[in-house]
């Protein structure tokens, strides 16, 4: 079992920055390749970012490539989202995933995913 635990969110203006991350608990997260979903309101969960169990290996929602960093620190057993020139549009709660393969073809599918964190929510003001 992994239990997962967002923090970070808040009330951003456009163009601002955040920086969510994802701490796990129980076995020891670095088994496991981890992903940022989100979802808005009124919208399916979609798909943001995902980080292998090295840390070598990244992937992005085009929505989001060239402004969200995901990286991972395992000393510290924690997943980062850093998301810079944030938009009205990012807005959404942010959950954190945990995956036993790091397999590309499937990152972006949630049902690929064991362990889910309970969100933390992200808002951005125009």
């Amino acid at each position: 079992q992994v239990q997962l635990v967002e923090s970070g969110g808040g009330l951003v203006q456009a163009g601002g920055s955040l920086r969510l991350s994802c701490t796990a608990s129980g076995r020891t997260s670095s088994g496991y390749a981890m992903g940022w979903f989100r979802q808005a309101p009124g919208k399916e969960r979609e798909f943001v970012a995902a980080i292998s169990r090295n840390g070598g290996s990244t992937y992005y929602a085009d929505s989001v490539k060239g402004r969200f960093t995901i990286s991972r620190d395992f000393t510290k057993n924690t997943v980062y989202l850093q998301m810079n020139s944030l938009k009205p549009e990012d807005t959404a709660v942010y959950y954190c995933a945990a995956r036993p393969r790091w397999v590309v073809i499937t990152i972006t599918r949630e049902s690929e995913y064991d362990y889910w964190g309970q969100g933390t929510q992200v808002t951005v003001s125009s």
